[in-house]
């Protein structure tokens, strides 16, 4: 109970500071504890910093009737505004 107050600590702080991979946990950890409305808003924050993972969380839920279309939509945009704004020319070089 301890490691997991402790992982949930760094995992906010982590998120915090911007990091989607901890976001994303952070989502599975809320479903867990059956908050599913913060843990498909960490996946829609997850998607659109583009982490692929997230997005598929979302689909998932929304399959299940745990998210709305509109929400998978939204966070398809902004998973592919943000993985557009990674590449550059000399990426694709």
């Amino acid at each position: 109970e301890k490691d997991e107050k402790k992982e949930v600590y760094h995992l906010e702080h982590a998120a915090i500071g911007g990091h989607p991979t901890a976001r994303h946990n952070l989502g599975y950890v809320e479903l867990k504890n059956g908050r599913i409305d913060r843990a498909v808003k960490h996946f829609i924050i997850a998607a659109n910093m583009g982490y692929d993972c997230s997005l598929d969380a979302l689909k998932v839920c929304c399959r299940e009737g745990l998210a709305s279309k509109e929400n998978v939509a939204s966070s398809l945009h902004g998973h592919q505004a943000a993985v557009d704004a990674t590449k550059s020319p000399q990426r694709e070089a």
